[in-house]
C-alpha cells in the first residue's frame, strides 16, 4: 500500500526536546501543544515520504498503563492510536516498561500486512533494531527520525542510525513549534489565583489551641493525619506538619469576610471523600437539608453527560485546581433550587460529603490518582477544593450581597 505510518516513542521524543529546551530529559520541564505536534508530525511525514498519511502510533508509558489527562486528549484525534505500557519508578526514577516491545509488534505486523510502504520511526531505542530489519525483509522503507541532541552528539543507538533506510533530524526550530520550556517559577506550572479566604488559611499559622488538641480527634479512617503508637500499645493521632494545615485548623481558622456558621461541637470536621462532619459520642447528625443537596448526577441529563465526557476529553486539562472549577461550573448552571447555592456558601470550607466525594471522584478521571496507591494526594484535594469554592464564590457573593450575609 503506498501509505506512510509514523510510529513515535513519546518517551524519546519529549525527552530529547526538553533536554535540547530545557537542559534536562525531565518532560515536566516542557509544554506540549499536542494538536500541533501530530499536525507538525503528520505534514512532515506526508512531505518525507511523498505518500498520504495512514496513522499516527503514539507509544507512551502510564502508571498501571491508566491513560492521562495528555493520553485522553491524543487517542480523539483523527488519525491517531494511543498505545500504552507501564510507568514503574526505580531508585527515585520513573521508567517505561513495554514501550519497546509493543512498538517492535506494531512495526513487525503492519510490514507483515503490508499495510503501507514507508514507515517513520521516532525512536532512538537499539531495541527497537529487530523490527526495523523485519520492516525493511518486507519491502518498507523505513525511515529514522532524530530529535536534535543537546550536545550535537547523537542520542540514537548507532545500529539503528545504520539500519535506517532515511534518515532525518527534528531541529530546535521544528520543536519549537509545538514545544517549549517551562519559565523556572518554582512551581511546575502556574494555577490561578486561589480564593483570598482559601490563600489565607492556608498561609496562616496554626493556632497553638489547634496544634495542642490535634491528637484528641478519634482516629477514623481515611483521615490524614498519620497515626503514632501509645505507651499501652493504641493507636493514636498525632499533630499533622504545620505545611498543610489539617482540617481540623481549617475548621479553627476563619478569614475576615468568610460566610460561615457556628459549627456543632459534638462534630469534627473530616478531609474526606467519604464523610463530612462524623458524629462524636452525642453528637448530632448531618442537618436533612444539607444531606439532601443534589448531586452533579442527579442534576445531569444522558445527553448533558455525553457532552461533559467530550469536553472532558478535549478541552480539560486535568490541572487539579481546574478540574474543581469545571465541577462546580456544571453543578450550579444545573442547579435549579438557588437556595442550595445559597446554603452552599454557608458551609465553606467545607463541602457536603455526598458532592464531595462525586468530586473527587470525577477527578480521579483526570489520572490524579497516580503514583499515590489509588488516593489523591492531600496537596491536590486542597487544590481541587480551592478549584471548586473559587468558582462558587462569584454567585455565592452576589446572592448573599442584597441579603446582608
Amino acid at each position: 500500500m503506498d501509505r506512510c505510518i509514523v510510529l513515535v516513542d513519546a518517551g524519546y521524543l519529549l525527552g530529547a526536546a526538553a533536554s535540547l529546551l530545557a537542559g534536562e530529559p525531565s518532560r515536566s520541564r516542557i509544554t506540549v501543544d499536542h494538536a500541533a505536534l501530530i499536525q507538525a508530525l503528520r505534514e512532515r511525514a506526508e512531505s518525507e515520504t511523498e505518500r498520504p498519511l495512514l496513522r499516527i502510533y503514539w507509544f507512551d508509558g502510564a502508571p498501571d498503563r491508566v491513560p492521562q489527562p495528555e493520553h485522553r486528549r491524543l487517542r480523539v484525534m483523527p488519525r491517531v492510536t494511543v498505545r500504552l505500557g507501564a510507568l514503574t519508578r526505580s531508585d527515585g526514577r520513573w521508567a517505561q516498561k513495554g514501550v519497546d516491545a509493543a512498538m517492535h509488534a506494531e512495526l513487525t505486523e503492519l510490514a507483515r500486512n503490508r499495510a503501507c510502504s514507508d514507515v517513520v520511526l521516532v525512536t532512538g531505542d537499539g531495541d527497537l533494531l529487530p523490527g526495523m530489519m523485519a520492516a525493511k525483509e518486507h519491502g518498507v522503507a523505513v525511515h529514522l527520525w532524530a530529535v536534535q541532541a543537546a550536545d550535537g552528539d547523537y542520542n540514537q543507538s548507532e545500529d539503528l542510525v545504520a539500519e535506517a533506510d532515511e534518515r532525518r533530524v527534528l531541529d530546535r526550530a521544528w520543536i519549537t513549534q509545538a514545544v517549549r520550556a517551562k519559565e523556572l517559577t518554582g512551581v511546575c506550572a502556574p494555577s490561578p489565583a486561589p480564593r483570598p479566604e482559601i490563600a489565607a488559611i492556608l498561609s496562616a499559622p496554626l493556632p497553638e489551641s489547634a496544634l495542642g488538641t490535634a491528637a484528641e480527634s478519634p482516629a477514623e479512617e481515611g483521615a490524614h493525619a498519620p497515626a503514632a503508637a501509645s505507651e499501652n500499645g493504641a493507636q493514636e493521632r498525632v499533630p499533622a506538619p504545620k505545611g498543610v494545615p489539617t482540617p481540623k485548623d481549617l475548621a479553627a481558622l476563619r478569614a475576615p469576610g468568610v460566610h460561615a456558621v457556628q459549627h456543632p461541637t459534638t462534630a469534627t470536621l473530616r478531609w474526606s471523600s467519604d464523610k463530612g462532619w462524623v458524629d462524636r459520642p452525642g453528637g448530632v447528625s448531618e442537618p436533612p437539608e444539607v444531606a439532601s443537596m443534589p448531586t452533579l448526577a442527579q442534576l445531569t441529563t444522558a445527553e448533558q453527560r455525553w457532552a461533559d465526557r467530550e469536553e472532558d476529553i478535549t478541552t480539560v486539562g486535568g490541572d487539579p485546581y481546574e478540574v474543581g472549577q469545571v465541577f462546580a461550573r456544571r453543578w450550579m448552571s444545573r442547579l435549579g433550587d438557588q437556595s442550595h447555592l445559597q446554603r452552599l456558601s454557608t458551609m465553606y470550607p467545607r463541602i457536603p460529603h455526598r458532592i464531595d466525594g462525586e468530586l473527587l471522584r470525577y477527578a480521579a478521571r483526570f489520572g490524579l490518582l497516580a503514583h499515590k496507591d489509588d488516593q489523591i494526594d492531600e496537596h491536590d484535594r486542597y487544590a481541587i477544593r480551592a478549584g471548586f469554592w473559587r468558582e462558587v464564590d462569584v454567585p455565592a457573593a452576589a446572592e448573599h450581597a442584597p441579603a446582608g450575609e
